[in-house]
């Protein structure tokens, strides 16, 4: 075959991988080995050119272990749970599991055609009922450890989709799904300690030396450890019970500026007026349809409702402070109260600038101009490293940092009796009950004799039941009498199941440790475990960084107490690796009523569509379904084939940014391939004999060196731009045949990882031994990187003038002989005799006139 037919090729070595089961991961303790994993996929339906970029990088990883000598595990299942599949259900009158099978079945098919080494016999979708049978285990298991409890929280509750939503599934105070407006409502949920483990998860983060420092920022921001002072205000008139609120403050040196107490709508002080106040009761009923994110929170219109109560000041008992029932504040992060600093919040300062309270400035810069917020200026939030000079501090604070002045202040505080230095987590316990079908039920069921009893793990899984229907919103599980109803697993009196349904995200807590060992009958297989355990790689978004990896370092901790993991794997990956999105431009037009209409990449041509309408273009943006600047994978490996997709997603950019997606960059990659391609054909047809076999040779090794680098050093565009130039040096090669067709093999063992299909049919058209799959990964020689000859540049006060390639061991007064010989700085010299001459050996000469 004389040129490169990728709609041939590809296919034909996909098969003789599966044939030989190059990718079936066998434990082989005589092996070092490696686990390379990307975040699984939500199976919708269609893989986009983002998903090609984030699986090729695990498997340039995977194919560079195996080649280098190791055991590697590289599996794949599905995150398959969820209200997607519900609300297609709904809406496409079909089953959710049948919808979400159909789905993953098209997925691995396209999966298929990017030849990527996966072992599909260990796949599973968190959805398979041996899956979350076993999870349904575990949750038991940590029931009994008490690592899961059941209590009232005030949650964020869709009214159409009448479910639970996680924070940061409300966008702009609405469900992301159903976009009504989220309620916050106390419901009975169940709750995973994760907050136990605060400190825990916090120091470890500075082990994981192998992970992106913006992560662990992120988390340790999530987890947000502050030291504070708690203490209570006295509250005059209060209801009976009511006679303090207890505040817990991160800035106890601003106390001296309180000018109002707020509390949330949930607290029991503000349940307990709203009762008797039917005022109070619809502004609190207001504040609870908002959400509960933060950001929500901040960006919301600060409100607030004056109960009439005040409290006394602690260090001012003739000064008292309203009380005010506030929609910023919630009651589930510290106490539900706190007191407000007007001039040292931009919060509170609109707040109080709102309701006409006192603004007064505790602080202020220790030197420059400065317009006080009593003043009109905007609140003084310095850092807390920053010195300031205090105006009303306590003792000890003068000109004083505000790490400093808060530890003075909390001294000062428990010294006289105000409260106590307490230190306190942003992070709160994991509430993951769902008023939904599609997710994993949980295994308990309510009796009204024994209360909340544990199902017995001989009757686990409990599966949900097909015969559901979705002709209304709400749990259907909440209208299922045969399924809901059953015997009380102590007394054998009539119960109810338990119909709230797992968080998503427990899914996918702890699937990378049930791919170690898919089959087994319990959670993990203690020796498979023992073995395949850390992930040594792992691959996914920088969206994930919080919840998903923050709920999975918890949950492998859960599964040691439990015995389900080694101790080890605590910390589950080793390594994390968080890539850059692919974007690509967006296309619109405007139809008769001047709406937007999107157009797909395929249906543009010249910034034209196929009726010559012009398009309008946005700059490249993150792909997204909605705006249709989507790029189908499928597409482009008809069009050019699947080595060419990963080439270009790998090359065009530092794995860690954003790639932009053009046809022309695609074309260009195909191009290349062709172009190897051929260069191996001319390898071979080589004569026998020829010139500067040593001088490819260096290079061959120079290549393999550099290539070898970039790919452990996650840098897979700088070995492929190696790989460009040793293509290029290649061509040019007049050495004889044996040593061209080394240099042609060595470059598609190179590529092999990235172009894995090419690489394999220049290796077998070469004369290479089995497939390149199972070929040793090539060693550079030492001997051969070492440059006999170097260049170095001349300089002539300071500016370069030549450059002069010289061998490297030549004496210094040489270098010096030559430089000067050199016409171009002779001509700078314009005859002057030179003053000094400094040789930096191997890099420069400077002439000094």
């Amino acid at each position: 075959m004389d040129r490169y037919d990728a709609a041939k090729i590809e296919p034909k070595w996909q098969q003789a991988w599966d044939s030989a089961g190059c990718f079936a991961a066998k434990a082989d303790p005589s092996r070092p080995k490696y686990y390379v994993l990307e975040m699984f996929p939500y199976p919708s339906g269609n893989l986009h050119i983002g998903h090609v970029r984030n699986y090729a990088m695990g498997d340039v990883v995977a194919r560079y272990k195996l080649a280098t000598g190791h055991a590697v595990l590289h599996p794949m299942g599905w995150d398959a749970f969820g209200l997607p599949a519900e609300n297609a259900a709904i809406e496409r009158g079909v089953h959710p599991g049948d919808w979400t099978y159909a789905n993953i079945d098209a997925m691995k098919s396209q999966f298929a055609r990017l030849g990527l080494t996966l072992d599909w016999s260990r796949e599973f979708a968190t959805c398979d009922p041996e899956y979350y049978g076993q999870q349904q285990s575990m949750f038991l298991d940590f029931l009994e450890k008490g690592l899961v409890y059941r209590k009232n929280a005030v949650v964020n509750w869709d009214p159409v989709d009448m479910t639970v939503l996680a924070n940061e599934q409300v966008e702009d105070g609405k469900g992301w799904r159903s976009g009504a407006t989220v309620e916050r409502r106390e419901l009975t949920q169940w709750f995973f300690r994760i907050s136990d483990y605060a400190e825990d998860l916090l120091a470890a983060l500075d082990r994981l030396d192998d992970w992106p420092e913006k992560v662990k920022s992120m988390q340790r921001n999530w987890i947000g450890k502050s030291r504070g002072l708690q203490f209570a205000f006295g509250l005059d008139g209060g209801p009976d019970g009511h006679d303090r609120i207890e505040v817990y403050t991160t800035r106890p040196d601003t106390l001296m500026g309180a000018s109002f107490v707020g509390i949330s709508p949930d607290h029991p002080l503000a349940r307990a007026l709203e009762a008797d106040n039917a005022d109070l009761a619809a502004f609190s009923a207001e504040c609870r349809r908002m959400g509960t994110a933060e950001e929500e929170l901040e960006k919301a219109e600060k409100r607030g409702f004056d109960s009439g109560l005040s409290v006394r000041h602690p260090f001012d008992t003739a000064r008292t402070l309203p009380v005010y029932v506030a929609n910023f504040i919630l009651m589930d992060y510290g106490t539900g109260a706190i007191f407000g600093c007007p001039a040292h919040d931009a919060r509170d300062l609109e707040f109080a600038r709102k309701y006409d309270l006192p603004v007064v400035s505790v602080f202020e810069p220790s030197s420059g101009t400065h317009t006080a917020p009593e003043e009109g200026g905007a609140a003084y939030v310095p850092p807390k490293t920053e010195a300031v000079r205090y105006i009303r501090g306590f003792a000890g604070t003068e000109h004083q940092t505000g790490e400093a002045a808060i530890d003075a202040a909390i001294d000062f505080c428990e010294g006289n009796g105000v409260g106590l230095g307490v230190t306190k987590f942003r992070l709160r316990d994991w509430g993951l009950s769902r008023q939904r079908y599609w997710g994993c039920p949980i295994p308990v069921v309510h009796c009204d004799g024994c209360g909340v009893v544990a199902e017995k793990k001989e009757n686990l899984p409990i599966e949900l039941p097909r015969d559901v229907e979705f002709d209304r919103s709400g749990n259907p599980l909440d209208r299922h009498p045969t399924w809901r109803d059953v015997p009380c697993p102590s007394c054998g009196q009539p119960a109810r199941r338990e119909t709230d349904t797992m968080d998503t995200f427990v899914d996918s807590s702890w699937y990378y440790a049930r791919f170690t060992s898919p089959g087994a009958t319990t959670p993990t297989d203690p020796d498979e475990s023992a073995y395949w355990m850390n992930v040594d790689q792992y691959i996914g978004g920088v969206e994930h960084a919080i919840l998903h990896l923050l709920y999975s370092r918890f949950f492998a901790r859960a599964m040691h107490i439990c015995g389900h993991l080694p101790a080890k794997a605590i910390e589950p990956f080793d390594a994390l690796f968080t890539q850059g999105m692919v974007t690509h431009e967006i296309y619109q037009t405007r139809d008769a009523q001047g709406r937007v209409v999107y157009h797909f990449p395929h249906e543009v041509t010249d910034k034209k569509l196929a009726d010559g309408t012009p398009v309008g273009v946005i700059p490249s943006a993150k792909m997204s379904k909605s705006k249709r600047n989507v790029v189908d994978p499928v597409e482009i490996i008809d069009r050019f084939g699947a080595d060419t997709a990963r080439w270009f997603v790998l090359s065009d950019s530092p794995p860690e940014r954003d790639v932009e997606w053009t046809d022309a960059g695609a074309e260009a990659a195909a191009k290349h391939l062709a172009r190897v391609y051929r260069i191996a054909l001319a390898a071979r047809d080589a004569e026998q004999a020829g010139t500067g076999d040593a001088d490819l040779r260096c290079e061959t090794h120079k290549a393999i060196h550099d290539v070898t680098v970039g790919i452990e050093s996650f840098g897979f565009n700088a070995a492929i731009a190696r790989l460009y130039a040793f293509a290029n040096t290649l061509s040019k090669s007049r050495a004889g045949r044996s040593a061209q067709i080394e240099a042609a093999r060595t470059l598609a063992q190179l590529m092999s990882p990235m172009t894995p299909h090419l690489s394999e049919e220049i290796w077998q058209m070469l004369g290479g031994e089995g497939l390149i799959a199972l070929a040793p990964w090539p060693r550079a020689d030492p001997a051969l990187l070492i440059e006999d000859e170097i260049t170095m540049a001349v300089q002539v006060n300071g500016k370069r003038r030549d450059e002069i390639t010289v061998a490297r061991d030549l004496p210094k007064d040489q270098v010096e002989t030559l430089a000067l010989g050199s016409e171009a700085v002779r001509r700078s010299l314009d005859g002057k005799a030179p003053k000094k001459v400094i040789v930096v050996p191997g890099r420069i000469v400077n002439v000094v006139v």
